[in-house]
């Protein structure tokens, strides 16, 4: 369930609080193929089904970057926060892939909210988003990131 937050002040409440899990979303081969495409990562273990098959992870896997890429699709299930004109992402301080994620898969997140700081104009929040893959013991990524809103 998506977490309402009003303001900077919202955000400085959330300070430490565990938000989520997001639903669940499958990783197709389509999606590994448009990624492979818009990044020009063609590496086998994505792409190439067959081969993929009789490789390492025992079919195609979806790129790390692409599981991390997944944020800004969960962000808005796990919170909103109102009184702001806008949001950018300002970068990530760690990512992690300790489980890769075989196509076919479905994957979600939950986020912690470490720290809220005011910004010329708005507020940078810190959170560390652990992404999960269902029916796995270590998650798909984990990630600390840095993200602003602007009033």
């Amino acid at each position: 369930m998506v977490r309402v937050v009003e303001g900077i002040v919202g955000l400085l409440e959330l300070v430490g609080e565990s938000l989520g899990p997001s639903s669940w979303v499958e990783v197709t081969q389509e999606m590994v193929d448009a990624f492979a495409a818009a990044t020009g990562d063609h590496q086998w273990i994505h792409v190439d089904v067959e081969r993929a098959q009789a490789g390492p992870f025992g079919g195609p896997i979806a790129h790390g970057y692409l599981t991390l890429s997944l944020i800004p699709r969960f962000l808005p299930e796990l919170i909103e926060a109102r009184g702001f004109s806008m949001g950018v992402n300002y970068g990530c301080e760690r990512v992690r892939f300790p489980t890769p994620v075989p196509v076919g898969r479905r994957v979600r997140a939950g986020m912690v909210v470490d720290e809220v700081t005011e910004v010329a104009g708005g507020a940078q929040f810190r959170a560390t988003i652990t992404i999960e893959l269902e029916e796995a013991a270590k998650p798909a990524c984990v990630a600390v990131v840095l993200l602003r809103r602007y009033l």
